[in-house]
């Protein structure tokens, strides 16, 4: 099979345009009746899934139904953002962390290259300028503030503008928390300050910290952000770490040790969290300076358990199925769109929940925070805070995801730890280039466009379906 083309930074002529939507039909329509009419009874409910079961098995229409009703059930007010070509650029930056290098790490494929996405109504600019983007960062700092995906994002923008750098001109320092990248001939730098939990935490060391332990101070920020002060533009995001389980540990407010906590529901603690970090905002930041920006979920793939036998058992006709969640399954391979997905969340959510009435844990996506992100930024007056939401495109994109080929303890995974990829794949991270260069290409966009729109006024409405993605053709 002939390889696909270096993927490039615009889009030529003779690339087909991508396939319209097939019509949906009246099967569809029934399907789109049937789910609402689900959500209000558990007996229809029960007749919906098993007729949504069916139609997987035994037809095709059951995506377009997925796409259409449950996906945007999952993803209320999900803007549809894009991608165009990506650079190849592995080799030549250095500044990479072997977490990301997936063909450095071995991985034999990079078809996650190759994918794209085109915009509906509305224009990304066809390419990232790196020179026109230093020029308008000079003698200024931006900041990425967050978890290990944010540091993702912060590494693939390091390696966007770093070619057109002299040599010489540029390193990275790294002071505990915070890492630097320092474009010297532009008096400019591109940093990354670790803060998982925006607020402080037990856990806020970058390289000493417990998963089981975690533990937050909700109303505590000053000891984090004293270093986001006199930065030009903030980019924010909290979500990773805050997936393990339904509560989280929060430190007493005026006790003197971290054993003294209590465990509170995670959108409670999340809720308080935000409002911390809007009230420093607002005292603390001056809009005619600093653009603050925040980034929304970056999806996780990582498979679904049943909290009991008797629910895997339940649905045991359709479990191979389910394998299809995890990113690993899908390397190599075409990006999956997220049909799979939607319906048995969906069927979590409204089937199995209401006949066992005990909890299953979902797909990793709390779209909770999402909605309480875009409710504490809309009210946000003094201080504009820009919304880039990058989740449902990133959903789609599974096959992107750093899985076998990352690194672990600080070393590549063994044959046996390839083996068993289902405890060692990391279905978090990301493959460099690859999806955050996207991120970054809307940021830039928001960056210079004058009439984006901040999250303290209505977002472009949602569009029906997102267009299909489609592959660079081969050549010739």
């Amino acid at each position: 099979m002939a390889k696909p083309p270096p993927p490039t930074a615009t889009t030529s002529p003779s690339d087909p345009p991508p396939p319209k939507p097939r019509p949906l039909g009246l099967l569809s329509s029934s399907a789109r009746s049937l789910l609402a009419a689900a959500r209000r009874s558990p007996v229809t409910t029960l007749v919906v899934a098993f007729f949504l079961l069916a139609l997987f098995m035994y037809g095709e229409d059951v995506r377009t139904i997925a796409e259409l009703s449950i996906d945007d059930y999952l993803y209320p007010d999900a803007d549809l953002y894009n991608v165009s070509g990506l650079p190849r650029w592995e080799k030549e930056c250095t500044f990479l962390t072997k977490q990301v290098t997936c063909l450095a790490n071995g991985r034999p494929d990079d078809t996650w290259q190759y994918w794209k996405w085109q915009p509906n109504h509305c224009s990304l600019p066809t390419r990232f300028d790196a020179r026109r983007f230093m020029e308008t960062m000079r003698g200024k700092r931006l900041m990425f503030v967050g978890d290990s995906l944010n540091r993702n994002q912060w590494e693939s923008l390091v390696c966007l503008v770093q070619p057109i750098l002299s040599k010489g001109r540029k390193k990275i320092v790294k002071r505990g928390s915070l890492t630097i990248f320092h474009a010297k001939e532009y008096r400019a730098t591109l940093e990354f300050y670790w803060a998982p939990f925006l607020v402080e935490s037990n856990s806020d060391n970058p390289k000493i910290h417990s998963i089981e332990h975690r533990i937050i101070r909700p109303e505590r920020i000053e000891g984090h952000a004293k270093y986001w002060k006199d930065v030009d533009y903030l980019v924010f995001n909290t979500y990773i770490w805050w997936m393990n389980t339904a509560d989280m540990k929060v430190r007493r407010p005026n006790s003197r040790y971290w054993s003294q906590h209590d465990e509170v529901p995670r959108i409670e603690a999340y809720g308080r969290v935000f409002k911390t970090w809007s009230e420093w905002l607002n005292n603390n930041i001056d809009p005619a300076r600093t653009s603050v920006f925040f980034m929304t979920i970056s999806p996780l793939h990582i498979r679904i358990f049943y909290s009991s036998r008797s629910l895997h058992t339940c649905i045991s006709h359709v479990s191979a199925t389910m394998r299809l969640i995890s990113c690993y399954l899908n390397q190599g391979s075409m990006a999956y769109l997220n049909s799979i997905e939607v319906l048995y969340y969906w069927l979590q959510l409204n089937f199995i929940g209401q006949l066992y009435h005990q909890p299953t844990l979902d797909l990793y996506h709390d779209m909770r925070m999402f909605d309480l992100v875009v409710k504490v930024a809309s009210s946000m007056e003094k201080v504009p805070v820009t919304v880039i939401n990058i989740t449902r495109m990133s959903d789609y994109r599974k096959d992107a995801h750093t899985s076998l080929y990352s690194i672990r303890q600080g070393k590549l995974l063994t044959p046996k730890q390839k083996a068993d990829p289902e405890k060692f794949a990391d279905c978090i991270h990301w493959c460099l280039p690859g999806v955050p260069d996207v991120w970054n290409q809307i940021l830039y966009t928001r960056i210079f466009s004058k009439s984006s729109w901040h999250s303290n006024f209505a977002p472009p409405p949602l569009q029906s379906l997102p267009p299909p993605l489609q592959s660079l053709p081969p050549p010739q």
